[in-house]
């Protein structure tokens, strides 16, 4: 039993910015409640952690049910409390629009958007009767701007900055704080192989350790902040794709590996 301590609701949370997410607020002295399709890996974390600090449950974010059963599985360990929600869970897969199988799309909007919205959905009630709770998400640096190569992944993105903004005006009437992370490229097994190697030194693009995205979420609950940015230079990204969409658009096409339309 959580007894008094802040509680937190972590979804993705055997690995990366989840399982460092989940390692600082066990630090802190909160209760965590890590959840993850991947048994093995909680099992790992709930050992390092210890079963005092830590519940785990396999989670599918897909599933209505199933985040209901593991929400009200949560609720009495917490103590009835969930001071943040933190909807991680993501897959990425990529590859040219057209050339995708279906079944890559569909997947990654059932899980990127509709485990999002079904997560949040069902974590209201629990979140409303929590004082100065906090709804977060991991959004991405491609919901700055449409990225060619992960075009249905950057999309669900957008619509997770986009559900953010909505809701973080909507909840406000019920007491309950929203923001995202925008991260970049950060050292996780959802990158491909090579891709931290690759990545320049310095700059927006520069790998970033999945502990850099705990660090925020820790700081989100403190602040009124709507979007967070790792690293913080993504910031200056979205501001010149809002400002200037088809200069962004050239640049990006003039990057791009994907104008051979054959």
């Amino acid at each position: 039993m959580a007894t008094q301590r802040k509680s937190i609701f972590i979804t993705g949370a055997a690995s990366g910015m989840g399982r460092e997410t989940a390692r600082l607020f066990a630090a802190k002295g909160w209760f965590v409640g890590a959840h993850d399709v991947n048994e093995a890996g909680l099992k790992d974390l709930q050992a390092e952690l210890g079963a005092e600090a830590c519940l785990i449950r396999r989670l599918d974010v897909t599933d209505r049910e199933d985040y209901r059963a593991a929400l009200d599985a949560f609720a009495p360990a917490a103590g009835g409390r969930l001071d943040i929600l933190f909807n991680n869970a993501g897959i990425g897969r990529g590859g040219r629009f057209d050339k995708q199988p279906w079944e890559d799309i569909v997947a990654v909007v059932q899980v990127n958007l509709m485990g999002v919205l079904i997560g949040i959905y069902e974590a209201v009630p629990l979140l409303k009767a929590t004082p100065n709770s906090l709804c977060f998400t991991t959004s991405s640096s491609s919901a700055t701007f449409g990225m060619a190569g992960i075009a249905v992944y950057s999309a669900t993105k957008h619509a997770v900055k986009g559900l953010t903004e909505a809701l973080s005006v909507e909840f406000k009437a019920i007491g309950v704080r929203v923001a995202d992370v925008l991260p970049g490229l950060i050292d996780t097994p959802i990158l491909p192989p090579g891709a931290v190697a690759a990545a320049p030194k310095e700059g927006m693009w520069r790998a970033m350790p999945p502990s850099s995205v705990a660090q925020v979420v820790w700081e989100a609950y403190q602040s009124d902040k709507l979007h967070w940015y790792v690293p913080e230079e993504i910031a200056e990204l979205d501001k010149a794709a809002t400002l200037a969409p088809e200069a962004m658009r050239e640049q990006m096409a003039q990057n791009s590996l994907f104008g051979d339309p054959a």
